[in-house]
């Protein structure tokens, strides 16, 4: 089995080089030969690390254009490879005609819906919406990561071409409290936000809702910001004397404890199918105040609070600022409840090795297989 679509592992850059670190070492384990194709920028020989054959690819630069002649040459190696191929993202689903072309099969995750983002131009909304149809084309099996993304591909191709399973965290049982001091934080005396700055994520409404209800607890903000970007700035600006920017941290441990220690998490994203900081939320433990949108609510549950708009976030702010420790207790638990049941990491493995055997499993054992296929992992 090959692993394209991320930038490699070891993981370094978010939640798809996580899962193609975490299911290449799982497979590995249980028997499986795994390869990575990984970016670099001179050209190596391939190398083996933890078990798994990485492949590099020499690309010059770090940006779109590089990501694109990367994947191209990626899928040009892959296709004439024995290995079944996993592609993690359809953003280069066109070159995916190449396994079609040499007749091999290939497994495609679908990711969110890219194109509905608001941070992305024209053109680039318009090369995502071609091509995810075209991955939907192309591609032999599709894993969406929630069931409103798949019923979302099921417009397109079949649904017995669609296998649902989504993203795992680990449990987090109990964490230090040394990564808060540099803040100044104290357990439980703090809310949180933990995503990418961009439009669709909701992150200056957060902001300064905190900022106008001045709740008299400070709210960590984790997310890169750049004084270039326009957005980011009125983010900034809209932070009051208790909104802390602490930059991008990718320490797991660090971003771990302070997902233990909050006193609840805020996850404002409004596109896009089960996302990893959210599942690594209620991994934790902690409570949730999410954006109400159907992505958010399956992944969360019925126990999270949710909001709207800006009034409903405020009220859901002071609420959980001004709740009772066997509030935040009940709201606690059910995350980790919602966590075990369609979150953990060894059912997600299980998932994909299922999937990923009936495609390299004979033709008239696929067709016998296609009624169970519907959805193997992410139960409401």
């Amino acid at each position: 089995m090959a692993i394209l679509g991320t930038r490699g592992v070891p993981a370094a850059h978010g939640g798809f080089e996580t899962l193609a670190e975490r299911l290449a070492l799982e497979l590995v384990a249980r028997g499986w030969r795994v390869e990575v194709y990984c970016q670099v920028r001179e050209p190596a020989p391939p190398t083996v690390w933890r078990g798994i054959l990485l492949i590099p690819v020499a690309v010059r630069g770090d940006g779109a254009v590089s990501t694109i002649v990367f994947d191209l040459k990626c899928t040009l190696r892959a296709a004439f490879r024995p290995a079944l191929p996993l592609v993690l993202g359809y953003n280069t689903a066109a070159f995916s005609l190449l396994y079609r072309l040499t007749a091999k099969r290939s497994v495609m995750n679908m990711d969110g819906i890219e194109w509905k983002r608001d941070r992305w131009s024209k053109p680039a909304k318009a090369w995502f919406w071609l091509n995810e149809r075209l991955g939907s084309l192309f591609s032999t099996h599709l894993v969406a990561d929630h069931p409103e993304i798949a019923k979302h591909l099921a417009r397109r191709t079949s649904a017995a071409r669609i296998t649902t399973i989504a993203y795992g965290a680990d449990p987090v049982l109990e964490a230090p409290t040394e990564p808060l001091a540099k803040f100044g934080l104290r357990p439980r005396d703090f809310g949180l936000l933990i995503a990418r700055v961009v439009p669709e994520n909701l992150v200056l409404q957060i902001v300064r809702a905190w900022s106008e209800v001045r709740p008299g607890l400070p709210l960590l903000v984790l997310g890169k910001l750049a004084e270039s970007d326009p957005y980011h700035r009125a983010v900034r600006a809209a932070g009051g004397p208790d909104v802390i920017f602490a930059g991008a941290i990718y320490e797991a441990e660090r971003v771990a404890a302070f997902r233990f220690h909050a006193r609840f998490h805020i996850h404002g994203h409004t596109v896009g199918g089960t996302n990893p900081s959210l599942v690594e939320a209620l991994g934790a433990g902690s409570p949730i105040l999410a954006h109400d949108n159907p992505f958010n609510r399956w992944v969360a549950g019925p126990q999270a609070l949710y909001f709207g708009d800006e009034t409903e976030l405020r009220r859901g702010i002071l609420g959980l600022v001004r709740a009772g420790p066997r509030r935040l207790e009940v709201m606690g638990e059910a995350s980790r409840r919602r966590h075990a049941e369609a979150f953990t990491w060894r059912d997600i493995f299980d998932a994909y090795e299922r999937a990923l055997r009936r495609q390299l499993a004979p033709r008239r054992e696929r067709r016998e297989a296609r009624p169970a296929v519907r959805r193997e992992h992410g139960r409401a």
